[in-house]
């Protein structure tokens, strides 16, 4: 991979990223054109528009677990929102810029008016014809190396939530999948449970 571009490049459009270059979150707040983009260690990745019933899934889930974090310090937050791995105060040595789906933050101290500084407690991505790969193996290796407690895969074809928890050595372990009409307990947040008879209405 090449070295990453310096910090004064601005880029007007997405076709001008060199897609072999190594790029820091300071390169990607240089850049001025409108389609979504993710980096991962470096590494550009497009993001394809999300079709209609992943955004209503997208919307159902958020808006169940919205009710219960009301007058809580946990805060909810769904794409296109900038998540910086792994924690860092230095833009040219971060090398991760992820937009989950849906996110959990319930340390304030990692909220800037920029987004989210490290590790989530709690990741949801939906998966898409587009997305899969990437969120079900390189997302996955990503958030159980910076510590993401608890990681939902949805996916829409098939009204199916694979759940995963990170155990004691630090691993992610399948702990249920989940069908249509059944409710899922979110772990890190006691008591909350998002029902998938509502999600998967449609």
């Amino acid at each position: 991979m090449k070295t990453t571009y310096k910090t004064s490049a601005i880029i007007e459009k997405v076709e001008e990223l060199d897609m072999s270059a190594k790029y820091s979150y300071a390169d990607y707040l240089k850049w001025k054109f409108e389609e979504r983009v993710e980096i991962i260690k470096g590494k550009v990745f497009h993001l394809a528009a999300p079709r209609r019933r992943h955004q209503g899934i997208s919307m159902e889930i958020s808006t169940q677990i919205n009710l219960f974090l009301s007058g809580s310090k946990c805060k909810i937050y769904s794409a296109p929102f900038d998540v910086r791995l792994p924690v860092s105060k230095d833009d040219t040595k971060t090398f991760t810029v992820v937009q989950p789906d849906i996110c959990v933050i319930c340390n304030p101290d990692k909220l800037d008016e920029k987004g989210c500084n490290g590790a989530p407690e709690f990741i949801i991505e939906i998966l898409s014809p587009s997305s899969s790969e990437r969120d079900a193996i390189i997302k996955f290796d990503l958030y159980e190396e910076v510590g993401v407690k608890e990681y939902w895969m949805v996916y829409p074809d098939v009204n199916l939530v694979d759940v995963f928890l990170l155990n004691e050595n630090g691993k992610y372990q399948l702990v249920k999948k989940y069908a249509a009409k059944q409710k899922v307990p979110v772990n890190v947040l006691e008591s909350c449970e998002v029902d998938l008879e509502k999600v998967f209405a449609e």
